[in-house]
């Protein structure tokens, strides 16, 4: 069990009523984490520390800057087995998910640290004779970072990383259901020297999670938000960002169509579903949701589709003999269930691994969904995935642009040119072709469309969030005005 504690201007401190909560661990019920539960005034506090170490972040040099980025992703890399054992007991993860996890996000901090001396701007002909115009960019001020559980260092390190680069200081608001996986990563930043106040990380009771997030986004050092969750959440964060004229960037929920045409790659399709499906559980923003295959290869790719299902079973990520862990939550899995359940009563065929153990879930995969199921337009964030049969590439393309969605997608085809038509065609921020929909590389405009968020994490495109654009005009010789 983890006690855990704010980080306020590099204090480790309780909360200031003393207040606490729990997380239990989803596979056995027993006490994962006791965190401290934050108080309008902590949250007040912790903004109040990152305004107070934001002159002195803001004008170190770049290079200086970088190497505290290194420092820190170095630091993440050997708190590995921390992450990995948080992440079992708070989350049901498994130990693959939670070192790949690590992986990806001390490589977002190294890209972040390239990123230092990327933060330019450009001169600008003028019309004015002997008038320089020049646009530069200047950190925002503070930002704060709202991270999710299901991959918390992954996007809790992306909700830090590109606004540090940029001068910014951060406040991380934790998520309630892993606190200490969440407050390790700080624990990262103060081991690589991070000074104090540049990073603070607030923990609350998730009863407190929607006062702490509308006092937090109403403080006036707080200037620029950034959100990873569920799209109902976003919208709140939204308005609220809204009503403070502040900037947000939102990267929110998914329904990933994964397209396969009559002349692809069987092998490497069924490849890249079953890995976009069942990665941790398919509790991922890019999870494969619908599978939408052509009527004249459906059957054979659905038959080795299934067996490849067969082999995902799940189990106690603590023993590590499985490839699925647990999901979240009990009520998740009730969830899932409920939404198989209903496809099933309106005809959908069922395949799964094994039968449901509580919160362990193994892989299954309904054939034959219609619009009439509510797994047709509903994110499982489960590990579920769905067939759609249509003929023909206009009907794929139809078909996957059916959803309220558009983060991610993918199509197979050994037709490059073929695939490249669909994917211009696709109302997604991303599309892989020949590759799984769960696909995440730092250096990359990561976003969505429609109900999945706006905006972008990721290399230069991160930047542009992060930052205030400046217009500056140095006159060399005496203007001539009319008045």
């Amino acid at each position: 069990m983890n006690d855990t504690f704010l980080l306020i201007g590099n204090q480790s401190l309780p909360a200031s009523s003393g207040a606490t909560f729990e997380r239990r661990n989803p596979v056995t019920g027993a006490l994962a984490t006791r965190a401290a539960a934050a108080s309008l005034a902590d949250a007040a506090a912790a903004a109040d520390a990152a305004r107070a170490a934001l002159p002195g972040w803001s004008a170190l040099g770049p290079n200086a800057r970088r190497g505290l980025r290194l420092a820190a992703a170095d630091a993440l890399q050997k708190r590995a087995p921390d992450f990995i054992a948080a992440m079992a007991a708070e989350t049901g993860a498994t130990a693959p998910w939670a070192g790949f996890n690590v992986h990806l996000a001390a490589g977002m901090m190294r890209e972040a640290a390239a990123l230092t001396t990327q933060v330019a701007g450009e001169v600008i002909p003028s019309d004015q004779p002997g008038c320089l115009a020049l646009a530069v960019r200047r950190p925002a001020g503070v930002v704060l970072g709202i991270a999710p559980w299901n991959a918390p260092v992954i996007l809790g390190v992306r909700a830090i990383a590109t606004p540090l680069a940029c001068g910014n200081t951060v406040v991380l608001k934790a998520s309630e259901i892993c606190p200490a996986t969440h407050r390790l990563i700080d624990a990262a930043m103060q081991d690589a020297g991070i000074p104090p106040g540049v990073v603070n990380v607030i923990t609350n009771a998730p009863t407190d999670a929607g006062a702490v997030v509308a006092a937090l986004s109403a403080h006036p050092a707080v200037r620029r938000i950034n959100f990873t969750g569920s799209t109902r959440v976003g919208r709140i964060v939204a308005k609220l960002a809204a009503e403070q004229l502040k900037p947000v960037l939102l990267e929110l929920g998914g329904k990933a169509p994964l397209i396969v045409l009559e002349d692809a790659d069987l092998d490497e399709a069924v490849a890249g579903a079953a890995f976009g499906a069942y990665m941790n559980s398919g509790q991922i923003c890019m999870s494969t949701e619908r599978i939408i295959v052509d009527e004249k290869i459906a059957d054979a790719f659905t038959a080795k589709f299934k067996a490849k299902v067969s082999t995902l079973v799940a189990g106690d990520p603590a023993l590590g003999k499985t490839p699925l862990g647990s999901v979240v939550g009990q009520s998740a899995a009730d969830s899932v269930r409920a939404l198989i359940a209903d496809a099933v009563s309106k005809g959908g065929r069922l395949h799964e691994a094994a039968p449901a153990k509580g919160t362990l879930l193994s892989a299954s995969v309904i054939d034959g969904v219609t619009p009439a199921m509510r797994i047709y337009a509903e994110e499982s964030f489960g590990p579920v995935t769905t067939i759609v049969r249509v003929k023909g590439d206009a009907e794929a393309v139809r078909v996957a642009n059916d959803t309220e969605y558009g983060l991610t997608s993918a199509v197979f085809s050994r037709d490059i040119a073929r695939a490249l038509k669909v994917a211009e065609q696709l109302d997604a921020g991303m599309c892989h072709i020949n590759g799984a929909t769960v696909h995440d590389e730092a250096q990359m405009p990561f976003g969505g469309t429609k109900n999945s968020g706006y905006g972008r994490f990721g290399g230069k495109a991160g930047i542009a969030e992060f930052t205030e654009l400046k217009w500056i005009t140095i006159a060399s010789q005496p203007a001539k005005y009319p008045i």
